[in-house]
This record gives C-alpha cells, structure tokens and sequence, in this order.
C-alpha cells in the first residue's frame, strides 16, 4: 500500500465493508480525501500517481487547511474534509502504512453553534391536519408525516420502511440507521390509525402497479438501495410501506418536495425541511422534559455533543422558568 491510490481504494473498501457506511457517506469522505491527495501532490511538485503514503505530512494536512481556508470555504466544509482526512490518516496507522497521524497538529475551526429549524407545536398539529384525508395520497401523506413526527426518523429511513419494519399492535418502527445500526422506536396511536387508514390504498396501489414499478430487477432494485440510502441491495419480496401512485417506493426527492408543499398551505415558514420534522420532535421533547440522552437514543445519534444542539433552542422557555422561579425575579412593576 505503498502509492496513495491503493490506499484510498483499501480505505473506501474499509469504509464500505467494516464501518457499514451508506454510498453518500462512502463518496463524501473519498471526494475529500482525493481534494486533500491532490493537494499534498500539487505542493511536493508532482503528479498524483506519483505520490507515496511516506509524502503524507503534517505540513501537507496544515496546507490543506490553509487553503480551504483561504478559499473562503464554510467553517462546517472545512471542519468536514479535515475529518475526513482524519479517519483516511488514522486508517493508515491502523493499517501499518505509516508511524504516526501527521494531521494531529491540524486544528478545526471552531463552528458556531446554529438552532435547529423547527416547527412549534401549534404549526406541527396544523401541519399534520393539511394533509386532505379523503384521498388515497392525501392519508399517505398523513401517516407519512404522522409518522415523522412521532418517531423522528430521518428521511432516508422513512423511505427505506418495509412493511415488516412496522408493528402496528405494539406501536413500534424498526430502522436501519447510520453505519448500519438498528434501532426499535415507538409511535402514538394517531400515528397508528393514520397508518391503518392508508394501508389498504397502498395495497390497491401495489396490486394495479405496473410490473415495471412494483417487480423490478436487478437494476431496479439497486437503484431503490442507493435511493433509499440502505447501502444494500433489496430482497425479492420487499415490500415498502409509502409507495408513490404507480405503486413504486417513494422516493426521498418527492417526500422533500411534498413537505416543503404542505408546510407552505399552512405556515408562513420558510426553509422548513424533512429533516426540520425531526428537529421539532428532539425539540418538543425536550420541551416536555424528556431526558437528554433519552433523546440521543431516539434519534441514533452515536455522541451526545450532537444531540445537546437542541438544549440552544429554549432560551425563551428558560427566561420563562427563571422568571417564575427566581426569587429576585419574581418582583412585579
């Protein structure tokens, strides 16, 4: 593994096989890998084919920095591709390729600490009612962002669902999560009979399907694991729960598209994503009292530091208690 090319394609592999990464994930760290290889060769003077493992120094990881940096890039992308160049050094001291991580002395912006876009309760319960449930598409659509809301599942899970996945009497979804980590959520009994009311339509939408669509192949099936973002292929006999009106999987792209339709028929909000959705679950929850790493459970995050975002978004409930609670605060003008 002595030329960088071989090493990036043993650390892809790593990626893939042992760290159980989904292909967006696998291509993120690779495009940002061979923008960190391209660079270490540009300033050594020569071509990338030529460049060893032994060239890979810590002034070619402080360069590297530096120029993102100077080209202005944001804190967040910089702090992304020095991690990414971190676990490809890392890899290689694991490996026995090199002695010692030279990105050690690289330092990572520091990045500011933004709140979560999140929908108050109030939007979310007329987000849920927008919804026109006398149409099959309509009740998708309903369960769908029923379902969202009271498991805070990120989009790629809610699309990669199968019917097997879900277990209507105990109120519980099973999904497949980062790096390929399963875990067990609960759902209220909304979320159930808005699951009830829409699974008949899916059924008559699978049976009138078009073999294209609902039996596809090889290829098809392929195209479905990267769509949903499972990193696997799909089984015969793999059955979605949201399917679209030609009886396929839906999508991640239509469910983006149809969230940011309903939010704009009943809020004024703007920038209100899927992924929006979960923030207000992690939010209200917190809201509500629940427990910090209760919340980190729930969502799949691997560290707390990610989950603790949401403890900025209450200032406004914190004034309010202080107020209540503090004995120098409780004078009246």
């Amino acid at each position: 593994m002595d030329g960088v090319r071989d090493a990036l394609k043993a650390f892809v592999e790593h990626l893939a096989l042992n760290r159980h990464l989904s292909p967006h994930s696998v291509r993120a760290y690779t495009g940002d890998v061979e923008q960190y290889l391209a660079h270490a060769a540009s300033a050594r003077g020569v071509k990338l084919s030529a460049l060893r493992v032994s060239d890979l120094d810590a002034e070619s990881v402080r360069g590297f920095v530096v120029t993102l940096n100077r080209a202005e890039q944001a804190r967040a992308s910089v702090a992304r591709r020095l991690s990414g160049v971190r676990a490809f050094l890392r890899y290689l001291v694991r490996a026995g390729a090199i002695a010692h991580d030279p990105s050690g002395a690289a330092v990572a912006p520091k990045l500011d600490r933004k709140v979560p876009r999140h929908l108050s309760e109030a939007d979310m319960s007329a987000l849920l009612e927008t919804p026109d449930a006398s149409t099959p598409l309509g009740r998708r659509d309903r369960a769908m962002l029923e379902l969202f809301y009271a498991s805070g599942l990120r989009l790629s899970e809610l699309v990669g669902l199968d019917l097997d996945d879900v277990h209507l009497p105990a109120r519980m979804v099973r999904v497949l999560g980062k790096g390929g980590k399963e875990r067990l959520l609960p759902f209220n009994r909304s979320t159930e009979a808005a699951l009830r009311g829409w699974l008949p339509d899916r059924e008559t939408l699978r049976r009138a399907a078009p073999r294209g669509d609902a039996g596809r192949g090889l290829r098809g099936r392929l195209g479905e694991a990267r769509a949903t973002g499972r990193g696997r292929l799909d089984r015969q006999g793999r059955e979605p729960v949201f399917v679209n009106a030609r009886g396929g999987r839906l999508t991640g792209r239509s469910v983006h598209r149809l969230v940011t339709r309903y939010v704009g028929l009943c809020s004024t909000r703007t920038g209100i994503s899927p992924h929006a959705l979960r923030h207000s679950f992690a939010t209200h929850l917190l809201q509500r009292g629940a427990d910090l790493r209760a919340i980190q459970e729930l969502l799949g995050h691997a560290r707390l530091t990610t989950t603790e975002r949401y403890t900025h978004v209450n200032s406004a409930q914190l004034k309010e208690v202080y107020a209540r609670a503090h004995p120098r605060a409780r004078r009246t003008d």
